[in-house]
């Protein structure tokens, strides 16, 4: 495995709560990486790191061996694409408005709007589904497509990095599917693809790299199929269960047997 994206060591805190300790982790190039695990164990929280929107105290993020901080903005920007979990869009601000700023990486004073910047917009809102709405408003929109117009944002970018934090939130569950199916050939056709995901099952259906997270340090992580059982799951989530293989993929499918009370 070759990793590009690396964490070493880094210790993670917000004022006084320090939420991850001597963390290290490799993101694999090249493939689908799902991190799971508990609300409030520490998944966004690391991705803002990879991305340099939190400065780890000690530690550190590296991307081809250089540390993250050491990157221009805009140069940083044309390797990691990062899709946050609440983003605000500006007001009145209309759809293919929105995903446009995609592009500002690529932009300067002397390389200004190209074709390659029209065609990557355009490609990036049908790869979203997003076509039928480019001269709506986005405060107009529902919750599921706000979503997938933020989602044609980060495409847009056409980064080698794609690291997104929950970005099925507010979709319904064929446009999940559809969402991490077009991740998943984004990962085939060469993209490096880094999600926080709720659906634990989604992630093992998907993903070929999972992370599994509690307390702020990983857990476990490799092949889903080589780590989940039902002792990672009690570990990681505190919930019984039995592993059984998906009836479509053959990846491992958690059944809770948690009967609540």
């Amino acid at each position: 495995m070759t990793a590009r994206l690396t964490a070493r060591d880094i210790t993670l805190r917000y004022g006084d709560r320090v939420v991850s300790t001597r963390l290290s982790l490799d993101v694999p190039d090249g493939a689908f990486t799902a991190i799971v695990g508990p609300n409030a164990c520490g998944k966004s929280t690391l991705l803002r790191a990879l991305v340099r929107l939190m400065r780890p105290e000690a530690g550190q993020v590296e991307l081809d061996g250089r540390a993250v901080g050491d990157y221009a903005p805009k140069t940083l920007a044309k390797q990691l694409g990062f899709l946050p979990q609440d983003p605000l869009a500006p007001e009145d601000i209309k759809v293919r408005q929105l995903v446009s700023r995609g592009r500002f990486p690529h932009q300067s004073l002397l390389a200004l709007w190209s074709p390659e910047d029209e065609e990557a917009v355009t490609e990036a809102m049908a790869a979203a589904g997003v076509e039928d709405l480019a001269g709506r408003p986005v405060q107009e929109l529902s919750g599921g497509q706000r979503q997938r117009v933020w989602i044609a944002m980060v495409l847009a970018q056409r980064t080698p990095y794609l690291l997104l934090d929950e970005p099925t939130s507010f979709l319904d569950i064929t446009h999940q599917y559809q969402l991490l199916g077009l991740l998943a050939r984004l990962r085939d056709e060469g993209r490096t693809v880094i999600a926080v995901l709720h659906d634990i099952n989604q992630a093992c259906r998907f993903a070929d790299h999972l992370v599994a997270m509690r307390d702020g340090r990983v857990v476990a992580e490799g092949v889903p199929g080589d780590i989940v059982d039902a002792a990672l799951i009690k570990d990681v989530f505190d919930l019984p269960s039995v592993i059984v293989p998906d009836p479509v993929t053959g990846t491992p499918m958690i059944v809770p047997t948690l009967q609540g009370e």
